[in-house]
């Protein structure tokens, strides 16, 4: 072939590829999807009232008399403004979903849609264990957003931002799913964050998480920057917990859970291989409240579970959010296993209970698996507290913590430091160790071979 003809058949070639560029670049637009979306997602704008920080303690009668002022001394208050977004979930009857932190301690609620219009919103309920609000306006000619599921989502899928960051209006921002399951921001609540990198920025509270379809995975909570802006760690209520609570608002004002009597805590190797079971997703059972639907049905600590209601359970996140979102009454199949053994329970659903806080010659362990750990008789006479867990240590890298008590070692129950120190007399490697933390019974597994 000549070089003429090659040269020929080159450019025929790269003007095919710049003719086709355009409707490349068309296939990948968002704008069609965005047109669909955008007017169900509104921005909102708060007022209210709330203590100010150097006078907060006044608030408390203690410090008031502490300090000798009259019992009607009032802390100073101040007023504030802020913003956030909101998505449209029920075009009928006006319900637009938010989260709690965006609306909390309003005393006025404005919302304002994509198209301009503004509307005075009331308070339908919040929950701020999942950090989701319902507010109301009236029905007029809105456009309600296609609510999803989550479920489907795995890490690397593309996902858009859209909402009213810093107050500017409506803006959309394209990422990916960056994981899944997060226990985020040291919430203690029943999240298991979707964690995107599609930048987020106060204000995006509230807004929607959508999928390259537009439909609706999630609402964006959160984010981690260290002054307040995005740096690519974003985190979003799924939409499965947040169709459960929104739901139970608008119906009763307030979020119900079920629970079943058992906590739990995730499953390490460590763990795993104390207990005889396998590795992998999963929660530990570390407590069963006596006479509990868990215990009626046969449940004991130490079982691992590994689903709840035909759903994997990943960690212990995983069994307050499912059990949590059951109906009451209902009685689930719990997938247990039990050393070497697989078991199916059906503990009823009730209503979970009102958490209460946890009850308050030192010792220091030289040698074995609590090396480095120092604890002191507990005030109750019921353990041995851990006073000093130093960092690195064994013991440390196995989850003890400071403020532990001590009920157990290797299954034999202790009441003191003395009969703590009398089992680490034996030369062993490793301790399978009871603890009370914030209430609940919690297992520690201390191997010095493996950690």
């Amino acid at each position: 072939m000549s070089r003429s003809l090659l040269a020929l058949v080159a450019l025929f070639i790269a003007g095919e590829s710049l003719l086709s560029a355009p409707a490349v670049a068309n296939s990948l637009s968002l704008a069609p999807m965005l047109q669909r979306v955008v007017p169900s997602v509104v921005s909102i704008s708060v007022q209210g009232k709330e203590l100010d920080d150097a006078d907060a303690t006044l608030a408390d009668p203690f410090y008031r008399k502490f300090f000798g002022l009259p019992d009607d001394a009032a802390p100073a208050e101040h007023g504030f403004q802020s913003a956030g977004s909101g998505v449209v979930i029920d075009e009928v009857h006006g319900y637009i979903v938010t989260n709690q932190h965006v609306i909390a301690s309003a005393s006025k609620i404005e919302v304002v849609l994509s198209d301009g219009r503004r509307f005075k919103a009331k308070l339908v309920g919040a929950d701020p264990e999942t950090d989701v609000a319902v507010v109301q306006i009236p029905p007029d000619h809105l456009v309600q957003a296609d609510f999803g599921s989550a479920s489907s989502l795995h890490v690397g899928d593309v996902v858009v931002a859209i909402g009213n960051p810093f107050g500017l209006g409506q803006t959309a921002t394209m990422g990916i799913v960056s994981a899944l399951g997060r226990r985020a921001v040291g919430s203690e609540g029943y999240e298991g964050f979707i964690q995107t990198d599609a930048s987020t920025n106060p204000g995006n509270s509230g807004g929607a998480l959508v999928n390259e379809n537009g439909v609706v995975v999630g609402i964006n909570s959160a984010i981690i920057g260290p002054a307040g802006g995005s740096i690519g760690i974003g985190f979003a209520v799924p939409a499965e917990t947040v169709g459960i609570v929104m739901r139970q608002l608008i119906l009763t004002g307030k979020m119900v859970r079920g629970e079943v009597g058992v906590v739990t805590q995730d499953l390490t190797p460590g763990l795993a291989r104390a207990f005889g079971v396998n590795e992998g997703p999963g929660a530990l059972i570390s407590e069963v409240r006596p006479g509990s639907p868990a215990a009626n049905a046969g449940i004991q600590p130490g079982d691992v579970i590994r689903m709840v209601d035909g759903r994997t359970v990943r960690g212990a996140s995983d069994v307050r959010r499912l059990v949590g979102s059951l109906p009451l009454q209902s009685r689930p199949s719990f997938q247990i296993d039990r050393a070497s053994r697989r078991i199916e329970a059906f503990p009823a659903v009730s209503a979970a209970p009102v958490a209460e806080p946890a009850a308050p010659r030192t010792i220091h362990i030289a040698r074995g698996p609590l090396a480095d750990v120092e604890m002191a008789n507990s005030p109750d006479g019921l353990g041995a507290r851990v006073v000093v867990v130093a960092e690195g240590s064994v013991a440390a890298q196995a989850g003890l913590q400071l403020d532990d008590v001590i009920v157990a070692l290797d299954q034999q129950p202790v009441t003191d430091v003395g009969q703590v120190l009398a089992i680490l007399m034996k030369e062993h490697a490793r301790a399978l160790v009871t603890v009370v933390r914030n209430g609940h019974r919690l297992f520690v597994a201390a191997d010095v071979q493996t950690q």
